[in-house]
């Protein structure tokens, strides 16, 4: 069981008080997640104009910062339980800050991608600590409360981020962004500071160092050979090599977690067929919504020749569900089976998926609503399950790491995706432009990767041959290719979690596993 100091000392006012104000400082460390997520999405055309960079360094802008927060939350939660949650949580947040204001002066694209970096660091370390810290102050139905608010914080950052970033670089400029990330930063620091008790697990042994170390260098070395390969090649040496330190990696992360005392990672679990499931959960949103917060802001500004501001507020009929719908589900669930809602919410989101195919460049944009706002609202059917079904597929004491696997599956899976989608667009981009007349093939491989990060201005530098129409035509080919195979992977997505998650109460195969039926679990 976890220990606590004694109750709020005078100074730090009544319980009510101090609590509201420790779930105002996690609110808003949620808060900060999405928003450095979304705001340099749709900054990243403003960041090229002004510090140019390669595609593949303009592409880390994004991926640096995912691959970080993803790689260190269950060291970072495991730092927690040992040093103390409000110790961590005030490291986690001075970091965050200290970068976000450090981003705000970078001169350079290199360092504004390893600032990235330590950003998500800071992040990981205040998200996992402060749930972890959120889960002691509050008990039962108000615990529950506590978490949907923490939720809702998520959600709303992934509406407006996009929108908040677009009204920003449109009157200040991009560097903007990470000024106003830091005061959000800075405002949980000091309300934590002031309220939050410190709170730690007395039986933690410390950090997994070997697995975290294995788990997150396969990572990195696997997300930088997905995003070097369409540039230097599939087949090449540089990627050959990447893509194989990752696999020993990955070979060495697993050897040392099956051998391990205390493992970062209980690999026993996923002979659970519900938790292998959930993991799939975790990972499907990742393909249909999120590299979408990504991708379409490169499409609109670069290749539709949006502002900032329009794109930004274009991206809301994507995200603006997640505010309302995922309530809405976990009602649903208590008479329709969670796994039922899920993968009905993702079936359509893939049907947006397809509609959105339909859309080339140069549409109104208004044809483009429908679309966004059927995947928003399809994501967002298993979006309000998904924290729920995590930690009820599993016996009660693992709870605490299912959850910390779960998001740790979620996010690594959201940065995974957005670095095989962006190779597979590029990969795309170029066969599309190896049939526009009069490219050759090498002059298709040296612009392609700008062209796909919607940089249509610098691939038309690198094409002069070929006029922006051709340019944004062979864009448009490539974008619906690669929906078609985004579709297709929801929709598998959709069908396996039915698999997965197929059994009912009282079935013997549920009861052997000792799970609680994921299948009629409501958030």
């Amino acid at each position: 069981m976890d220990t606590n100091l004694p109750a709020a000392s005078p100074e730090q006012g009544p319980a009510p008080a101090r609590r509201a104000l420790v779930l105002a400082a996690v609110c808003l460390a949620a808060l900060c997640m999405p928003l450095s997520f979304t705001g340099p999405a749709i900054a990243i055309p403003a960041i090229a104009a002004e510090l140019r960079g390669s595609p593949l360094a303009l592409a880390w802008i994004t991926n640096a910062f995912m691959l970080s927060f993803g790689g260190c939350l269950m060291a970072a939660g495991a730092l927690a339980d040992r040093y103390g949650r409000k110790r961590v949580f005030l490291m986690g947040m001075s970091v965050f800050s200290a970068a976000a204001l450090a981003l705000a002066a970078a001169p350079s694209i290199v360092l504004l991608d390893v600032l990235r970096a330590v950003q998500g660091l800071g992040c990981a370390m205040a998200l996992s600590s402060g749930l972890a810290a959120l889960a002691q102050e509050f008990d039962g139905p108000a615990r529950a409360r506590a978490f949907s608010l923490i939720g809702t914080a998520f959600g709303i950052g992934l509406a407006f981020g996009p929108f908040l970033a677009g009204v920003l670089i449109a009157r200040t400029g991009w560097r903007a962004i990470f000024i106003v990330a830091a005061g959000a930063g800075l405002a949980a620091l000091l309300a934590a500071a002031r309220a939050m008790r410190e709170s730690r697990d007395p039986q933690a042994r410390g950090v997994d160092w070997p697995g975290a170390l294995t788990f997150t260098g396969a990572l990195s070395l696997f997300t930088y050979g997905l995003l070097q390969a369409p540039d230097s090649g599939w087949s090449s040496a540089a990627s050959l090599g990447l893509f194989g330190g990752a696999a020993l990696l990955l070979a060495a992360f697993i050897y040392v977690e099956r051998r391990a005392a205390r493992p970062m990672l209980d690999l026993s679990l996923f002979r659970l067929p519900a938790f292998a499931g959930v993991q799939l959960l975790a990972a499907a949103p990742a393909f249909s919504f999120v590299v979408l917060l990504v991708l379409l802001p490169a499409r609109f500004i670069g290749i539709e020749g949006y502002s900032a501001f329009d794109a930004g507020r274009m991206m809301i009929a994507l995200s603006a569900p997640m505010l309302v719908l995922p309530m809405l589900a976990g009602l649903a669930a208590q008479r329709i089976a969670a796994a039922h809602i899920c993968a009905s919410g993702l079936l359509l989101a893939a049907g947006g998926l397809l509609w959105l195919s339909m859309c080339a460049p140069g549409l109104p944009a208004a044809t483009l609503l429908g679309p966004l706002l059927l995947i928003g609202c399809g994501i967002s059917l298993p979006w309000g399950l998904m924290d729920g079904l995590a930690i009820s597929v599993v016996p009660v004491e693992r709870a605490g790491m299912a959850a910390g696997i779960f998001n740790t599956t979620r996010v690594a899976g959201e940065g995974l995706a957005l670095a095989i989608v962006s190779a597979l667009l590029g990969t795309l981009t170029v066969a599309a432009l190896g049939k526009v007349p009069g490219i050759a093939a090498q002059q298709a491989s040296l612009a392609a990767p700008f062209l796909a990060l919607g940089e249509l201005r610098h691939a038309g530098e690198l094409l002069p041959q070929a006029g922006a129409a051709e340019l944004a035509q062979a864009y448009g080919t490539a974008f619906r290719h690669l929906l078609y195979v985004l579709a297709s992977i929801t929709t598998a997505s959709a069908l396996l979690i039915l698999a997965f998650l197929r059994h009912p109460a009282g079935s013997p195969s549920a009861e052997s596993t000792s799970t609680l039926p994921a299948c009629n679990t409501s958030t």
